[in-house]
């Protein structure tokens, strides 16, 4: 062989290791690209599945709030008409003291008395509970009313309640009017 035909072996040989060189590299590099776009694509997935689940996630609490709305208004809905009837019930309990004391009016008493019973009744059902205070309780500003404080008729009713002026009531769990009370000072 001529030395002009091994340059040319060579050179071939050469051409040959390069191309071979640069396929490996190519295909490193397509190697390197489907796991690059596999990674993406799985990555892509976990964030969509992510997305997902805070998306339900907080479709499940608007569903909560929502519930819990909804029946809090149904407890709550009569509260207008419950606070009107308050006044109404006062009146009541008024009149019974003032017909008791009236001994011939008895009669009249037990109709009121039946008037008043069924008006309580009903408004009972519907949520209405009073607001238990008695004399010697206490005082809470938190749940009471001070309307007035007088000197205490006795030394163990310093700071309690000596009288109750106004009861207090619940509709459900919210106090729609606090007892109006007298604290001894």
């Amino acid at each position: 062989m001529s030395k002009k035909n091994k340059e040319e072996n060579h050179i071939e040989e050469d051409v040959k290791t390069a191309s071979n060189t640069t396929n490996a590299v190519n295909d490193a590099d397509n190697n390197t690209e489907e796991i690059s776009v596999e990674d993406k694509l799985k990555e892509e997935l976990q964030q969509e599945k992510d997305k997902f689940l805070r998306l339900f996630a907080e479709f499940e609490n608007y569903k909560k709030r929502t519930s819990r709305e909804r029946i809090e208004l149904f407890q709550t809905a009569s509260k207008d008409v419950m606070v009107a009837m308050l006044p109404v019930l006062d009146d009541f309990e008024r009149a019974l003291l003032h017909i008791e004391e009236d001994k011939e009016a008895e009669e009249l008493r037990k109709g009121v008395l039946l008037i008043y019973n069924k008006l309580l009744q009903t408004l009972q059902q519907k949520g209405l509970t009073k607001i238990e205070v008695e004399k010697g309780d206490k005082f809470d500003a938190d749940h009471h009313e001070a309307v007035t404080q007088i000197p205490a008729p006795t030394e163990d009713l310093k700071g309690k309640i000596v009288d109750v002026i106004e009861k207090g009531y619940k509709l459900g769990e919210t106090v729609i009017r606090f007892p109006k009370v007298v604290i001894g000072q």
